[in-house]
């Protein structure tokens, strides 16, 4: 005599299967991928230059959501708030690892409420000055800054972020006095430089190559340790009188913290294949931005050693925001 299964034997069954299916399935629907910054920045150029392609290998579309202003936190607050379910993408940059001391009362905590995924990229920032201020070089930019405390007004992508702390570090260093004027991001940041509401600048790369190009914008040094590929002409802010200084922007991928290991594995995967694509880093290439990917561990430990470094910075210069 044959007997069937018990119900709660089928039921359990098929409660295995529909789970193995939905795993599979990932992604059911749309990706939406958080950008802490308005448009026209190293962060959205970077977002913009992977996210069709890494929604091509996903077979679903990657959709740029631009959420700007509070100093990055802001977006990062909505993403750290989001579901766990990898349909929520982040894009933090190294202004998160400042903001882990600078701000007293955030709204997400960056090691705890985020799983990293991989890097993607950096890039130098550029010292630049609106063509009416009347230097050519770095010295000649200390000097002016000497003769004029406190009336050179220099602008930056927020209060906390890469280039406002790239400005610091070069105040600090210098013995310098400039008014920092921070906006919203890295875009408007230019958009001020270039229409003469600010007279220097802390940018990145790909948000001033082109005005720079274009001579709307007088570029004077970069920010890292060697000297750009993209702007071989100038040199180093070591090597224009400012010995060891050296800082540079950076950007990589996060998930809310309870995403699944296989979805970060394959975001991972995805991403990376994408950096290598060729019209991707032609795109990254015309702006100044280099690729680079890492392991999800890999990224744990810069986070963690990022967040250590520019609390020490944070805490010298006495810089906190409540």
């Amino acid at each position: 005599m044959k007997f069937g299964h018990p119900a709660w034997l089928v039921c359990l069954i098929l409660g295995f299967a529909w789970l193995a299916s939905a795993h599979a399935q990932y992604p059911t629907r749309s990706i939406r991928f958080i950008l802490p910054f308005p448009p026209g920045g190293g962060t959205d150029t970077m977002g913009r230059a992977i996210s069709t392609r890494l929604g091509e290998a996903l077979g679903q579309q990657v959709v740029v959501d631009n959420r700007g202003g509070g100093g990055a936190n802001i977006g990062a607050e909505l993403a750290a708030k989001s579901p766990s379910d990898g349909h929520t993408l982040f894009m933090m940059t190294g202004t998160h690892t400042v903001n882990a001391t600078l701000y007293r009362n955030l709204g997400y905590d960056l090691v705890r409420d985020f799983a990293p995924v991989t890097r993607l990229g950096g890039t130098a920032y550029v010292v630049v000055v609106h063509p009416s201020v009347p230097v050519k070089s770095v010295k000649e930019l200390v000097a002016l800054a000497k003769a004029r405390p406190g009336e050179l007004m220099h602008s930056s992508s927020g209060t906390g972020s890469g280039p406002h702390l790239a400005g610091e570090l070069f105040k600090s260093m210098t013995g310098t006095n400039m008014l920092h004027i921070p906006y919203k991001g890295g875009g408007p940041s230019v958009i001020a430089l270039v229409a003469g509401e600010a007279m220097v600048g802390f940018t990145t790369t790909p948000s001033c190559i082109v005005q720079i190009q274009a001579g709307r914008l007088r570029g004077l040094a970069v920010s890292s340790a060697q000297r750009s590929p993209y702007l071989p002409e100038l040199p180093t802010v070591a090597e224009a009188g400012v010995p060891g200084y050296e800082t540079s922007a950076w950007y990589a991928m996060l998930v809310p913290i309870g995403t699944r290991a296989e979805i970060i594995a394959r975001l991972n995967s995805e991403a990376a294949r994408a950096l290598t694509l060729a019209d991707v880093k032609a795109r990254l290439d015309a702006t100044g931005m280099v690729p680079q990917s890492s392991t999800p561990e890999e990224l744990r430990r810069l986070i963690h050693e990022e967040i250590a470094k520019w609390g020490k910075v944070v805490r010298a210069l006495d810089l906190r925001v409540d």
